[in-house]
Order: structure tokens, then C-alpha cells, then sequence
């Protein structure tokens, strides 16, 4: 499948079968995210996979509404970035975290983004701190998102490329009225 047709393919998918997933194709998703490129190549991104269904669960109560998908997934992986490495450290997270949903398409797998910064955890804490003490990391590494991964129990259309806003892209120089 070529890379445009992936892009078109991906979709969230927030419901999942519960099958494991193969260590093999756990390996190529962290090889997406550690090959992503990086600000000044500093390699800042950190991973965590989770397969533990208890831990799952309690990730899935990391905030309030929205992060329910992680609930039913084989892996979920937390993403985040040593932000003493990389000012822009939401960026580079951000690159991995792409990257790895990208692979996780091809490899006929779902995932879902879960924002994770910037959130509220129902205890009035932040979502970014209730998954720091949930899993022991550390204060100087900055928590994106979560993607939950599994084999999708739910088929979702193709993204339709006749629906693109193209009057979003402006070419040379911004046009008024837009």
C-alpha cells in the first residue's frame, strides 16, 4: 500500500477486538516512532507500551470524557518527550506519534489519538499528571497523548479525498476573504 493510500485509510478507531498484537508488529510501531524526525535530531521522544488490561484500565480514566477507546485495546502507548532535550518537544511527539498511527494502519491495526496535554483528570489534577504517577514517569518528560492500539472491531469509511478544503491552501500569498 503506497503512502497516500494509507493517509486515506487511517481513521480513529476507538473500538477494538481485544486479540493480542504480535511482537512483531509492536516492534515496527516503536521503530515508526524512533525513526520519526526530531528537533535538531536530539531524539527527545520516550515511549511507554502498556499491555497490562488493569493498567489499560486505569488509563482509560485518565480524563473524563474522550479517553474511553484505550479501555478495550490490546497496547496502549504513551508518548511523550524529555522537554529539557527539545524546546519544541510537542512538535517532535507529535512527529512520532503520526508516524507510529501511520504504521499501525498499514499493519491493518487501529489506533486512536488520546490527548493527553492540556487535559483535566476528574480529580482536578491534570490528565498529564495522573498518567505521570500512574506509571512513575519522571517530572522533565512532557506526556502528549496516549494512542490506543488493537485489531478494530468496527470498519470505518475511507477518508474522502472529493470532501479536501482546498480553498484552506493558499498559494503565494494569503487571499482576502478566506
Amino acid at each position: 500500500m503506497n503512502f497516500h493510500d494509507l493517509i486515506v485509510k487511517r481513521r480513529s478507531i476507538r473500538r477494538y477486538t481485544g486479540d493480542p498484537i504480535s511482537a512483531e508488529d509492536v516492534k515496527l510501531i516503536f521503530e515508526a516512532g524512533l525513526l520519526a524526525p526530531s528537533s535538531k535530531n536530539q531524539r527527545s521522544c520516550r515511549f511507554i507500551a502498556v499491555d497490562d488490561p488493569e493498567t489499560i484500565q486505569k488509563l482509560a480514566e485518565c480524563k473524563p470524557a474522550g479517553a474511553r477507546p484505550i479501555a478495550n485495546c490490546s497496547l496502549a502507548i504513551v508518548i511523550g518527550s524529555d522537554t529539557t532535550l527539545s524546546e519544541p518537544w510537542i512538535e517532535d511527539a507529535s512527529i512520532a506519534a503520526t508516524l507510529m498511527q501511520v504504521q499501525i494502519t498499514q499493519l491493518d491495526l487501529g489506533s486512536c489519538w488520546i490527548q493527553v496535554r492540556g487535559r483535566d483528570h476528574s480529580d482536578g489534577i491534570s490528565a498529564e499528571q495522573y498518567v505521570r504517577d500512574l506509571l512513575g514517569i519522571p517530572d522533565h518528560i512532557g506526556i502528549l497523548c496516549i494512542l490506543s492500539v488493537g485489531h478494530p472491531d468496527e470498519e470505518r469509511p475511507l477518508q474522502n479525498v472529493d470532501k479536501l478544503c482546498w480553498d484552506h491552501v493558499h498559494i503565494e500569498k494569503w487571499h482576502a476573504g478566506e
